[in-house]
């Protein structure tokens, strides 16, 4: 018996003691709930995957899919000052103002489609000289994980300027899910033949069928592999973005599948141990 502390999107969830049951280890106790709506899976995280869908959604008359358009960033909107958190009209802007028509074109997010898959937005730290300078430029940065070559991308975007003041790009760093990749991971374990205990322990606890990441609330982390500690099929993760669930039926039970982990990058599922 142990006690479960979740962390996600800043919020702690305590758990109580677990009870074993069911075929992917269901727990017996309903644990408070970790969301409100904004933890509702399947929301595109950011107007870059909105972008991707739009430039997608054209065709010719061959049926060919037409090239992607990147959005006209919006207008400036309603402005913070100094070390005011960013505004939601700035986190818009800077979002579509991040992307560039050749990054959009170039890139993947969780869903193989055009464009990256937005991860954060927040308010940059001034620079060391700015420290006492209450006119100093308010920026923001922004980070993509782009799915076509497993780079985490970072743009700071100069609010002021409308323009993109540095961009950096790392392989091999993983930093926290969106709620999109939660979905996607869930998705790809709903389908899999291995998904079997996970969708009998749903019905078990809701004498329902379970068919869509909707259904659950999810949280999670990203796993790393360790030598000879996994599978051969999930020795690439850290270098692929992988995720380990944790599901919880909403408003009911949690379901422990942190057995299985979901290579989002090969979107792939395996099992430890097994």
């Amino acid at each position: 018996m142990r006690t479960i502390v979740h962390r996600h999107l800043g919020k702690v969830v305590a758990g109580a003691a677990i009870a074993v049951a069911g075929t992917a280890v269901m727990v017996g106790i309903t644990l408070p709930g970790t969301a409100g709506a904004d933890d509702t899976p399947g929301a595109k995280a950011g107007t870059a995957q909105s972008a991707a869908q739009a430039g997608q959604s054209g065709s010719g008359q061959d049926g060919a899919v037409a090239p992607g358009v990147v959005q006209q960033a919006p207008a400036e909107g309603e402005k913070g000052k100094g070390r005011d958190p960013l505004t939601d009209d700035e986190i818009a802007r800077v979002e579509q103002l991040a992307v560039s028509r050749q990054m959009f074109n170039a890139s993947e997010d969780v869903e193989g489609e055009r464009g990256p898959e937005r991860l954060t937005v927040d308010l940059a730290d001034p620079e060391a000289d700015e420290l006492d300078d209450p006119n100093a430029p308010r920026r923001a940065v922004v980070t993509f994980y782009d799915y076509r070559d497993d780079t985490l991308v970072t743009k700071t975007v100069d609010l002021d300027t409308g323009k993109v003041a540095a961009t950096g790009t790392q392989h091999g760093v993983q930093p926290p899910l969106s709620r999109a990749e939660y979905a996607e991971a869930a998705a790809l374990l709903i389908a899999d033949p291995q998904g079997s205990d996970l969708k009998a322990d749903y019905k078990d606890a809701t004498g329902k069928e379970l068919t869509s990441p909707d259904q659950l609330q999810l949280t999670g982390a990203v796993y790393r592999a360790v030598p000879g500690g996994q599978p051969a099929v999930l020795d690439k993760c850290g270098e692929h973005r992988c995720v380990r669930l944790f599901p919880k039926v909403k408003n009911g039970p949690w379901i422990d599948a942190r057995d299985f982990i979901v290579d989002l990058s090969a979107r792939k599922v395996a099992k430890l141990g097994g």
